[in-house]
């Protein structure tokens, strides 16, 4: 991660307002993933996620990123590309 200039940052426990991405994301997995659907065991579920992750991050679009995946987003940041 110091190779990349990155730094593990962390919020003040019980505090949404300085945690709302997170917020955000966990409410999205409950409503589109976790409970979209009856599963017939918590293995089954947990086989799902990363294929519902891989969606998540490469295909659904984001309003908070212009309508693209974050995937494509942080491409376009990392490239200097901001379409």
């Amino acid at each position: 991660m110091a190779a990349n200039a990155i730094r593990h940052k962390r919020t003040r426990p019980h505090r949404p307002q300085t945690n709302g991405k997170v917020e955000r994301f966990n409410r999205t997995l409950a409503d589109e993933f976790a409970y979209d659907r009856p599963w017939t065991s918590n293995t089954e579920r947990l086989l799902a996620l990363p294929g519902w992750l891989n969606g998540y991050n490469t295909t659904r679009h984001h309003s908070a990123h212009d309508g693209l995946p974050p995937m494509a987003a942080l491409v376009n940041k990392l490239t200097g590309n901001y379409t």
